[in-house]
């Protein structure tokens, strides 16, 4: 155990929480895409969270018997599409319409998209929090043997 661990672990929340931003801030600039070089609309994207072990076997044989252990940060584990159904609006005179005249727009609602960024954000400023606060114990625990 490292005894910058906390250091490293809100740094990972930091990174984390950057790239979930990031993400909803594709999501948002593509919410009138539709038609992508797939051919189809914009898919949301989500990313996926997980914790981050060391010696994770060790770690997990610990959880199995009951016994405590702590984690060592997050990470993006993946970015998945949104699989659910794009809208379907009617507008004949749009370059992407079918042939009855309806077009599909990216399944991103903005108003979901602007929620996840104010938590995203906060989940941020908690780990800028939990640095600041790491840092000022190392402070105050260094200054104590200079009487």
């Amino acid at each position: 155990m490292t005894v910058f661990r906390s250091f490293d672990i809100a740094a990972s929340g930091l990174t984390a929480e950057r790239l979930r931003m990031d993400i909803i801030s594709n999501n948002i600039a593509n919410v009138n895409t539709t038609k992508t070089n797939d051919g189809n609309p914009y898919r949301r994207q989500l990313p996926v969270f997980e914790a981050v072990f060391n010696k994770e076997m060790e770690k997990i044989e610990k959880a199995n018997k009951g016994e405590s252990f702590n984690g060592s940060g997050v990470r993006v584990a993946e970015i998945l599409e949104d699989k659910s159904k794009f809208k379907t609006i009617y507008d004949p005179s749009h370059p992407h319409a079918n042939e009855k005249g309806y077009v599909d727009l990216p399944n991103v609602n903005v108003v979901k998209e602007m929620v996840d960024m104010i938590t995203a954000s906060r989940a941020y400023e908690a780990n800028v929090t939990a640095l600041s606060t790491s840092k000022q114990i190392f402070n105050s625990a260094l200054s104590i043997g200079q009487g």
